[in-house]
């Protein structure tokens, strides 16, 4: 009873949140353009992909014959890069993962070869020898993909899960931490699939989750969690022991609606997408609201629900723009 009773009060936070967001969506555009910017640092747009030409053709083509093209970007939630030019998107309306080089786009061949249906994919990550792990969270299933990108295999085989989402490798530990998003816990696996641990249950004590969803890792060896229906961000150290939390639900700057993906930058600041704000919102370590960019819309710089985030070496971010289906590219200066 007190389960369902948590649900039915979560549905109606959600509510709540959608018409006060909408609300103020509508009435702070003006604001949205002047906070994407601190004294410290700025954000600029830098590029998308694909391109609003191709993005338009693409949108045309899936109206006049009400087909998915595998061959299309529909529906970007993940991404990986090594550069601003070599990138991977994880794309969960194509149903596939795409290799990105030079603007050039192709189907990764494991996805051509396999014959299996991925309905539901929401997480990727790379491993030190370049082999990938994604995950499809109807499956219950992490797959492995080979360096040459021709084979996949299943990464969980000695262990169930339950719906897993997000998922990241520790270059720290050498170890493999997975979002089980219906079980509101972590589970940490060693290189070889084995299970090391599991951290948290449902709650809302520190440690506990409701519903998370995305994982970053950091160099440093430190693990950020979007506890999407708590509305608020956990940071764990490599022991899986609680650093610090912050957020809560609200219409306001600083505050969470719908957040999803996470990432940060080389100065240790936080960045959060939140899907009903269409924005990205950037805090610093302490969870300390600093600044934002992006609002509604289908123009450079604008979002409608983005969900993955991903920042590479050098401080390019990049942001899956989900329902615009491309990934933008923004770079963070520093104004020090």
């Amino acid at each position: 009873m007190k389960s369902k009773a948590v649900d039915i009060k979560q549905k109606i936070t959600i509510l709540l949140l959608v018409l006060a967001v909408t609300y103020s969506n509508a009435q702070n555009s003006e604001e949205n353009a002047v906070t994407k910017e601190n004294p410290s640092y700025s954000v600029n747009w830098v590029f998308r992909f694909p391109s609003e030409k191709h993005q338009k053709k693409g949108w045309l083509t899936r109206f006049l014959f009400g087909k998915k093209n595998t061959f299309q970007i529909t529906k970007p939630v993940s991404i990986i890069a090594l550069d601003s030019s070599t990138y991977t998107i994880l794309d969960q309306g194509a149903g596939v993962i795409f290799s990105i080089k030079e603007s050039k786009s192709d189907v990764l061949k494991a996805f051509k070869r396999s014959k299996l249906q991925f309905n539901s994919l929401v997480g990727v990550c790379k491993l030190p020898n370049q082999q990938l792990l994604f995950t499809d969270s109807r499956l219950n299933t992490i797959y492995e993909i080979t360096k040459n990108k021709k084979q996949l295999s299943v990464f969980n085989k000695q262990i169930n899960l339950q719906q897993p989402t997000g998922i990241a490798y520790s270059t720290t530990t050498n170890e493999v931490w997975v979002v089980e998003t219906k079980a509101h816990r972590i589970s940490v696996l060693t290189r070889d699939g084995k299970l090391v641990k599991t951290i948290g249950k449902r709650g809302i004590a520190k440690g506990e989750f409701n519903y998370p969803t995305a994982i970053w890792i950091d160099k440093r060896g430190n693990v950020y969690v979007v506890d999407a229906m708590n509305f608020r961000i956990q940071i764990f150290n490599l022991k899986g022991e609680v650093i610090s939390v912050f957020g809560e639900a609200g219409n306001a700057t600083g505050y969470f609606a719908r957040p999803k993906g996470i990432a940060t930058d080389s100065h240790h600041n936080i960045y959060i997408t939140d899907a009903l704000y269409h924005t990205v919102q950037v805090f610093d370590f302490s969870g300390n609201f600093l600044y934002k960019f992006g609002t509604q819309g289908r123009g450079n710089g604008e979002f409608w629900m983005p969900s993955g985030i991903y920042i590479d070496e050098k401080d390019y971010i990049y942001v899956a723009d989900s329902y615009n289906a491309s990934i933008q590219v923004f770079k963070l200066n520093t104004n020090e």
